[in-house]
């Protein structure tokens, strides 16, 4: 692709990406400004994408919080580290405490594992960052206790949530006032949360889990039905881990955190659709119909194999095997759909954020409550609003991913990295439930193959696989894309434009001479900012 071309815009957003030697994209404009104050002020990116972070728990609401788990890639001085920030069951969930039950709740304090994230940004910020813990929280507290106007697309969901967790234990009275959450454009003041992030700055996170803070989650779970205890609180740990890849068309490879995430089923899905042809810049259904496919399978394997790492053992380099894979690719039919069924390897609501700066310092970042508020609980007088992450586990007995005490379950927030040749060349993510595996083929298939710029591939219309053979298209699809799809047996549904089921995607991509590129998708209210 000529350099002309890889500055097209084609699709129907016409956003134009930043350009600038440090940057930041995120889903809410407050926060990524939040994150290039710092910047500015002599951080690093580490620093940044903490001060970021910090500021959608407050900004954004309904997507992340306080309570909720995160997952790190940050590449620097040439290498590329991993940090799996998820927590763990509390010791009385058993098999036993949840008898009777097909599925795990949807909700509620049965859906509550310890939250993980704030053990992250301590380890984030003594690790690699540069700037005192507590200055990072400043804008985080200075929009929760003096306020800020909410948007229309977080008001829109804010409304919708709300009527859905207003029952649940400490909900109401923290997010809804008199009953009606706030409207476009209203000033929301939150200064109980405000108070809880200055005893996090000021403990260095430590009071989350060890003191006053942890005292009134244990004592509310007590009141109100949960299991956590401060114990359970007190054994929190997050653990730096290697990144696991796969290479792709050669010089290039895609990096993600190792299961307990979803992330490897990108991975798997390039392995099989590296052993196809790549898809022609004149022919757009060659980049739907394959993989889908991919997906599919892939999607099969991870369902039924992957689980906490501790239980995972060699299981992760078998289904990376690249023997395993091609196997797996000759389950696809490049004219027809298949069903989708797990292989026998080893026989033959979420906010992403991305900062770069200018030492060369990239970070990929993504945390979340995992479904809007999580699970509706929130810890009264704190702003605590409390994750649904231990929905992902399983019932069935037996299973890898099965309930039990002190485990991870399986986790769908994942950042990603690109390098090329062994060098840094794009952070990313795609939110949104499964859809951020799929949204990381996606992009990689425009990134790489198709040689788009990251904003173009950021507006190029997507593909969604959800539970059962649906594929779901956005309204820009190309119609030829749709004919074939059709073709080939898919059973589409369409969404507007505007719809979130696609998720959102930020990119930052690093330049030859070291500047970057960064883009934000207007699917959502995210924004680029640099300098």
């Amino acid at each position: 692709m000529s350099a002309n071309q890889f500055w097209e815009f084609p699709h129907m957003s016409r956003r134009m990406p930043v350009l600038a030697a440090n940057a930041v994209c995120t889903t809410q404009p407050l926060a990524a400004q939040a994150g290039l104050r710092i910047l500015q002020a002599g951080g690093n990116a580490v620093d940044a994408a903490l001060a970021t972070a910090i500021a959608l728990t407050v900004v954004e609401p309904v997507m992340n919080g306080i309570g909720g788990d995160a997952f790190v890639l940050i590449w620097d001085q040439g290498k590329l580290h991993g940090l799996n920030a998820s927590g763990r069951s509390p010791q009385a969930w058993t098999p036993e405490h949840f008898a009777g039950k097909d599925v795990m709740p949807e909700m509620g304090w049965d859906t509550v594992t310890v939250p993980g994230q704030i053990a992250g940004w301590i380890e984030l910020s003594q690790r690699f960052g540069t700037v005192p813990f507590a200055r990072l929280f400043e804008s985080a507290i200075e929009y929760a206790e003096h306020g800020f106007a909410v948007s229309p697309t977080i008001a829109r969901q804010w409304a919708i949530q709300g009527e859905k967790f207003k029952d649940q234990p400490g909900f109401a009275d923290a997010f809804l006032t008199a009953g009606v959450a706030p409207r476009a454009g209203e000033i929301w003041r939150f200064k109980a949360q405000a108070k809880t992030l200055k005893r996090i700055a000021e403990s260095m996170g430590r009071d989350f889990y060890e003191g006053e803070l942890a005292d009134k989650i244990a004592a509310f779970a007590a009141r109100t039905g949960g299991t956590i205890t401060k114990a359970d609180l007190a054994a929190s740990t997050c653990d730096w881990v290697e990144p696991i890849s796969m290479t792709y068309r050669g010089d290039y490879a895609l990096h993600e955190i190792p299961p307990n995430g979803q992330g490897i089923a990108a991975l798997m899905a390039l392995g099989m659709l590296d052993n196809f042809d790549p898809p022609r810049p004149d022919h757009p259904a060659d980049r739907f119909h394959l993989p889908i496919e991919a997906m599919k399978l892939a999607f099969a394997d991870l369902h039924e194999h992957v689980s906490d790492p501790i239980s995972m053992g060699d299981l992760t380099t078998q289904l990376l095997d690249r023997d395993y894979l091609r196997r797996r690719a000759q389950l696809i039919n490049a004219s027809t759909v298949c069903t989708p069924t797990a292989g026998i390897p080893g026989h033959g609501g979420t906010v992403y954020l991305t900062a770069a700066d200018s030492s060369g310092m990239m970070v990929s970042f993504i945390q979340s409550n995992y479904q809007g508020f999580g699970s509706g609980v929130v810890v009264p007088d704190t702003g605590i609003a409390l994750h649904n992450r231990g929905r992902s586990f399983s019932l069935r007995p037996g299973h890898r991913n099965q309930v039990a005490p002190g485990k991870r379950p399986v986790h769908t927030i994942i950042p990603g990295f690109i390098t090329h040749k062994n060098q840094a060349l794009a952070s990313f993510g795609v939110m949104g439930g499964n859809m951020q595996a799929q949204g990381h083929v996606q992009m990689m298939q425009h990134l790489v193959d198709l040689g788009h710029n990251p904003q173009a591939a950021i507006d190029a219309p997507r593909f969604r696989l959800e539970a059962g053979p649906i594929v779901m298209l956005e309204a820009h699809t190309p119609t030829a894309v749709i004919e074939h799809l059709k073709a080939c047996g898919q059973p589409i549904e369409m969404q507007p434009y505007d719809s979130l089921e696609f998720g959102a995607a930020q990119v930052i991509m690093r330049q030859e001479h070291g500047g970057y590129i960064a883009a934000s998708d207007p699917r959502r209210d995210g924004q680029a900012v640099g300098y």
